[in-house]
């Protein structure tokens, strides 16, 4: 299989990542990068957009991130499948905020569903998660739940390792348990009140790392919500730190 490509979210960026789509792609790009996760257009007139910025750069587009709100109905999903397609993507990340077990239970049922939809249109469908899926309901951990429910054909899963750390999990017995659903990743460091460049919190990503490269992922995804450094730094930074560890 070939080597995992290592890609970046944008989100540290902010409003920036839309207003200044060229020039912070070319941040990405001079860092060291070679893709990215951003939202997938939905018009043409986005595409356009997107296809322009990414031209000037080597990056290549991996996945479209949502919150499932954003997939319900029908005509919404397709839009996103479509825009994925189009910048030559294969993975729609999604992920949710849900309370109590049977919302999990018919949650499932929801994603084998855009899980098939996607499969359809030759897009694999991964599910992310936070921390609020390891909070115990009844005794169960909900993100358990939701895994066991759905079809591991159908939904795969896109583990970030930060969240899971917070959740009260460790990150490399999380991905070990469920390796073969685990084609994507997301990583990510900090505490459990601030977020991090890479290697600067409390996860331990060289654990993680040996977990995930076992699943012989296409993409990790490196994501940062917010930072004190300016956006570029903190890009190098956190591919420096990746280097140090072989990738």
């Amino acid at each position: 299989m070939a080597k995992v490509r290592i890609g970046r979210e944008l989100m540290i960026y902010g409003e920036r990542a839309d207003s200044d789509l060229p020039a912070v792609l070319a941040e990405v790009d001079q860092a060291g990068y070679v893709g990215l996760e951003h939202w997938a257009p939905r018009s043409p007139e986005e595409l356009k957009q997107m296809r322009a910025a990414l031209s000037g750069t080597g990056l290549a587009f991996a996945g479209g991130h949502i919150e499932l709100t954003g997939l319900e109905k029908p005509a919404e999903l397709g839009q996103w499948i479509a825009g994925v397609n189009a910048l030559g993507g294969s993975y729609v990340i999604a992920s949710a905020f849900w309370s109590g077990l049977e919302a999990y239970r018919k949650a499932a049922r929801m994603l084998n569903e855009i899980g098939q939809e996607c499969r359809d249109a030759g897009v694999v469908f991964c599910y992310h998660n936070h921390a609020h899926e390891f909070e115990s309901a009844d005794g169960t951990r909900p993100i358990h739940l939701l895994i066991c429910e759905t079809d591991p054909a159908l939904v795969k899963l896109c583990p970030d390792v930060y969240w899971v750390h917070v959740g009260g999990e460790s990150p490399a017995e999380f991905i070990a348990r469920y390796h073969e659903r685990c084609p994507y990743f997301h990583f990510k460091d900090g505490t459990k009140t601030q977020f991090r460049e890479l290697g600067r919190g409390e996860v331990d990503l060289p654990a993680a790392l040996t977990a995930a490269l076992a699943c012989q992922p296409q993409w990790i995804i490196v994501e940062q919500d917010e930072t004190t450094l300016a956006p570029a730094e903190s890009l190098r930074i956190c591919r420096e730190y990746l280097k140090g560890l072989g990738l």
